[in-house]
């Protein structure tokens, strides 16, 4: 179990970190790339982004679903199951707001500049800076709380 927290937690922390430079950085400058050469710039961003996010985003959700499956043994070590459950429902929610808002915008977007695709883009994405900002701290507080239970138990 130990190597599955220390993965959720890589997982989750590189994209709280990801996230948090898109949000504040790289979606705000979107605005200032012309409207000229925007459609091009949104593609070879589509393109770039897409493997380095996909892939910790698969395996943060693929370390989640294990959580799930193994909350028994939270339980045994006293460890709120409500945190890798609350982890759960917060990835959702960033998934759901993926798919279903920033997706969309950067279809939108992928036409051409426009002004209130990209505001609403910026503004969405707080949902997932947000969520990720809290998976960050849950995993960071599950990994905590094993490695307390597991010094309690040698002890």
């Amino acid at each position: 179990m130990p190597w599955l927290l220390v993965i959720h937690a890589a997982a989750t922390f590189f994209m709280a970190g990801v996230i948090w430079i898109i949000q504040v950085v790289h979606y705000p400058l979107f605005g200032m790339v012309g409207r000229d050469g925007f459609a091009a710039y949104e593609s070879a961003h589509a393109s770039r982004i897409t493997p380095v996010v996909g892939t910790a985003m698969l395996v943060e959700a693929a370390c989640t679903g294990l959580l799930l499956l193994t909350m028994a043994e939270f339980s045994a070590r006293g460890i709120p199951k409500w945190i890798p459950l609350a982890g759960a429902i917060l990835l959702a929610g960033i998934w759901l707001s993926t798919f279903a808002l920033q997706v969309p915008l950067h279809g939108q977007l992928g036409q051409g500049f426009d002004e209130s695709a990209h505001a609403a883009l910026v503004r969405t994405n707080w949902i997932r800076t947000v969520g990720w900002s809290l998976r960050a701290t849950l995993a960071a507080w599950l990994l905590v709380a094993w490695m307390e239970s597991s010094v309690g138990q040698r002890g």
